[in-house]
């Protein structure tokens, strides 16, 4: 698939910055992916730097948003013209849950039941939580946190509650 290259100003709403795509880019996106509704797969680099990220379209507007591992401290970059390349991105995403949270699942009935009840999205954010833990202490204190956090005793992931 071709990468498409096209240059933005880095604007923000809300605390996300994001840049727009402009409409013969997103054109090109949305032949690769055969689609134009929903959230679209995509990669490419911002300034040279590798990303994968997913094509939003919020208030009428398609968005590449741009955190702060695809940008340096891109919130307090806004106004900046940035170099963007992007393609449609048809790879797995699929993250296998770590070996410690499915031991953990499976010795505690009662919060693997509350996990398989949680919305897929959810679930995915705790274990890619999880799975992007650095050290082996933080992944099994966070791990135990994840199962507190699904018997109802405690915040995770920035949450309050279930």
């Amino acid at each position: 698939m071709k990468s498409l290259a096209f240059q933005a100003t880095l604007e923000i709403i809300g605390i996300n910055p994001y840049v727009q795509v402009p409409e013969v880019t997103l054109a090109e996106i949305f032949d690769q992916a055969g689609k134009n509704k929903g959230p679209i797969p995509v990669a490419g680099t911002i300034n040279g730097l590798p990303y994968q990220q997913t094509l939003l379209r919020y208030n009428g507007l398609w968005r590449l948003y741009i955190n702060t591992t695809m940008l340096k401290d891109s919130p307090k970059r806004i106004g900046e013209t940035i170099k963007v390349t992007i393609k449609f991105d048809p790879s797995d995403k699929t993250i296998t849950p770590h070996p410690g949270l499915i031991k953990a699942l499976k010795e505690n009935s009662a919060a693997k039941s509350k996990f398989e009840q949680l919305s897929p999205s959810l679930q995915k954010e705790i274990v890619r939580y999880i799975s992007s833990l650095k050290t082996e202490k933080s992944r099994n204190q966070n791990i135990e946190k994840a199962i507190q956090f699904l018997l109802g005793n405690g915040p995770f992931i920035g949450r309050k509650t279930i």
